[in-house]
């Protein structure tokens, strides 16, 4: 038990917790994407069309952008620990519903409420961040977020096995006790965390606080912008890649598809090499690579069309470039407001999650007209975008400047002595 303790003797949070936050967050955001490659198995048992069937997906994309604007801010509202419990244990129960789907109504139901509170993802990172000394905060964040990443990466190929397994409704199961079971973990290792500078205001001031801060912090715009091509990007890959190997010259399987999320996967894991360069004062650099490498990553990709060498290369690039310029981004943001950074997250996150399915839209079209060779170019003008917004940043921003606006500080600062 000892393990699991908060923090370390030197003030930092003990790896034990650590890796209990990491797998509760790519369990979390695992959830909204194992129905994706089980939708013809799902139509077909529910009698539903395919079109109908790929509602599945919509719901949870609503469901996830709802939950990042109106839920993820109450981390600076309420008290931490019962919120992240309290979602945990909300998704396990909604994922019940998914699992015991009548028909594809309920089905639909279900994935919109799992996707809803499955934000509870978004408030572990920054209770990670809050609890980490500064020093290991890079790395802390890049940790966490390898966990999200390997949950978003591996959820198709886990979906699959388990359903070959015991059928489609076995992967709702499964996650569920896997949730409830994180619901738990959370209430008995999680510290007790006070809600930041929002616990004196209305939830609707809250949420106007959170707009507020795209409003007067100009790093937030940049960042959310940069976070938001560089995502598109990274779902531009993603969406296409199954026409890729689907067809000539690959023509794979979908259970070989599912499993080529293994590669991506690398790419993953060297998030907490980014984070550890962030400690050492390296974020603008690591931000600035990432940029580069997002590029980069797409000339690999355009070779791949005929070449899986090249195909892999440009996946793994790919993956570790967006990973820096995420985690970087949230480095330079957990610094501007600690007692605000779930609003700060749910404002930065809900722009990439924007990036994100423009990207895939996008991906679909431009494959339809131009194929593999027209979603390089798209890919790559995506990527281009990073580039040119972090120069940007770095000739506006003024490095130096770390402290929010006095504006935003007036408007969601909390009075702490009266009269003060």
């Amino acid at each position: 038990m000892t393990a699991m303790r908060p923090h370390n003797t030197d003030g930092g949070l003990s790896r034990g917790l650590l890796f209990l936050m990491s797998v509760a967050t790519g369990l979390a955001v695992a959830g909204n994407y194992f129905a994706q490659p089980l939708l013809d198995l799902i139509g077909r048992e529910l009698g539903i069309g395919p079109s109908r069937a790929a509602l599945v997906v919509t719901a949870a994309q609503i469901g996830y952008a709802l939950g990042l604007i109106l839920l993820v801010p109450l981390g600076d509202l309420v008290e931490r620990r019962r919120l992240a419990m309290s979602l945990y244990a909300a998704t396990a129960v909604f994922l019940l519903v998914s699992a015991t789907a009548p028909n594809g109504t309920v089905l639909l139901v279900g994935t919109a409420l799992t996707a809803l509170t499955s934000v509870g993802a978004q408030v572990v990172v920054p209770f990670a961040a809050t609890l980490a000394a500064p020093a290991e905060r890079g790395r802390v964040v890049g940790t966490v977020m390898t966990g999200l990443m390997l949950g978003l990466l591996l959820a198709r190929t886990a979906s699959g096995a388990l359903a070959e397994v015991g059928g489609w409704r076995t992967v709702y199961w499964v996650s569920a006790v896997l949730m409830a079971l994180m619901a738990v973990l959370l209430r008995v290792f999680l510290p007790r965390l006070d809600g930041g500078d929002g616990g004196h205001q209305s939830y609707a001031g809250l949420l106007r606080s959170t707009v507020a801060m795209f409003r007067y912090e100009p790093l937030l715009r940049w960042r959310a912008g940069i976070g938001a091509l560089s995502l598109a990007s990274f779902s531009v890959l993603w969406t296409a890649l199954t026409f890729l190997l689907a067809g000539s010259p690959y023509g794979w399987s979908e259970s070989a598809i599912g499993l080529f999320g293994l590669a991506g996967a690398v790419g993953a894991l060297t998030a907490t090499v980014a984070g550890r360069l962030a400690d050492r004062g390296y974020v603008q650099i690591v931000s600035g690579a990432g940029t580069v490498l997002l590029v980069a990553s797409w000339w690999a990709l355009a070779a791949g069309a005929h070449s899986l060498v090249w195909l892999l290369a440009g996946v793994v690039v790919l993956d570790l470039a967006h990973q820096a310029v995420l985690n970087s981004s949230q480095n330079v943001l957990y610094a501007l407001r600690p007692e605000a950074r779930n609003r700060i997250n749910s404002a930065f996150m809900t722009s990439l999650f924007v990036g994100g399915a423009v990207g895939s839209a996008l991906a679909s079209a431009i494959w339809a007209h131009s194929g593999w060779t027209g979603v390089c170019v798209l890919g790559a003008t995506l990527s281009a975008g990073t580039v040119v917004l972090w120069v940007l940043e770095r000739i506006t921003v003024d490095r130096a400047t770390g402290e929010p606006s006095k504006v935003v500080r007036n408007l969601v600062r909390t009075p702490t002595i009266k009269g003060e």
